[in-house]
């Protein structure tokens, strides 16, 4: 960067300050959510008629660019902002987007592997802010979710929001990098234990049906399962590596049963107004868990490194006041 200093943060909610050249739909002093990503509009690859959020230009803000949402300003392009919910308080705004905006496009940017009513959908991370956001999105396009978590107070959460059912991961041993096909023990061992984790799915499904869509994000130590488990011409949609980036599959299994393995990376403009939308109206909650303050930025992410996160999303206030104040 030109900067010698990195402003971080890749969600937020605001009012605008200023507006800079050529921008038309948005006004000094509207209400606004900021959306995760930025792009070249003017990209060769784009201007060619590229999804934009694929473009080689595309970066996420606050991560890869500078000037986040971790400060008292923030700079961002016109097309991020997104109008705030009428019925959203600024934090909860603040919150939804970026986990929300990710599962919208999981389960509806795959044509034809997109959400169907009565599809059963396999969600990991059932209780955190993707999971959350993916089951309430699930339920709403007529799906069936089904949750994995780790303790009870995750699958109350889970329930609370629709899931059909939830799966405890910790009562299951198979867990990690796929065991060599030659070694006849240990993949017997393993083909025992993910074919008991599927039974648990049919049981809560109530039938016999494998997962039309499985929604990753933990990588090495669930994509042997997701893969083996995935419905015929299904799809095991992966945004993310959480528990390591070495994905292990058993390839008679993906082409012979012609299933689809997909990378997912966050959402395009028209995806964010989609799911906000969908928020405006009451369907999908953001389900803020905890607020903080600017000084527990810190601490927040520790949380989230250590797998410690209360259910659902967070936030923190930003030279604001509470919402009730």
């Amino acid at each position: 960067a030109a900067e010698n200093y990195h402003i971080g943060g890749s969600e937020g909610s605001g009012i605008v300050w200023a507006v800079g050249e050529g921008v038309r739909d948005v006004r000094i002093g509207d209400h606004v959510v900021l959306s995760s990503a930025q792009w070249d509009e003017g990209a060769d690859d784009i201007r060619a008629g590229t999804d934009p959020i694929t473009s080689s230009t595309a970066e996420v803000w606050g991560y890869e660019t500078n000037f986040g949402a971790f400060a008292q300003y923030t700079v961002v392009h016109e097309y991020q902002c997104l109008p705030k919910p009428e019925r959203l308080s600024w934090t909860e705004s603040a919150a939804y987007i970026l986990t929300g905006a990710t599962a919208y496009r999981q389960l509806t940017g795959w044509q034809p592997n997109t959400v169907r009513p009565g599809d059963p959908v396999l969600i990991w991370g059932g209780a955190g802010g993707l999971g959350s956001m993916a089951t309430q999105i699930t339920r709403v396009l007529g799906g069936v979710p089904i949750a994995v978590i780790s303790n009870d107070e995750r699958a109350a959460h889970c329930l609370k929001l629709g899931a059909r059912g939830v799966i405890n991961r910790t009562e299951f041993t198979h867990w990690g990098r796929l065991p060599d096909i030659e070694d006849a023990d240990a993949f017997s061992a393993w083909t025992a234990e993910v074919r008991r984790f599927g039974a648990r799915f049919w049981e809560i499904l109530g039938e016999r049906r494998a997962p039309r869509i499985v929604l990753e994000h933990s990588g090495q130590a669930t994509i042997p399962t997701s893969i083996y488990l995935c419905d015929n011409a299904g799809m095991v949609v992966i945004c993310g590596g959480t528990s390591g980036y070495h994905g292990d599959v058993d390839l008679r299994f993906l082409w012979m049963r012609q299933k689809r393995l997909q990378g997912s990376h966050f959402a395009n403009t028209r995806q964010c107004r989609e799911l906000t939308r969908l928020v405006a109206e009451g369907l999908v909650d953001p389900c803020l868990s905890h607020v903080g303050e600017f000084g527990d930025i810190g601490l927040v992410h520790q949380l989230m490194y250590d797998n410690s996160t209360p259910p659902g999303n967070m936030a923190v206030r930003v030279n604001a006041l509470a919402d009730d104040e």
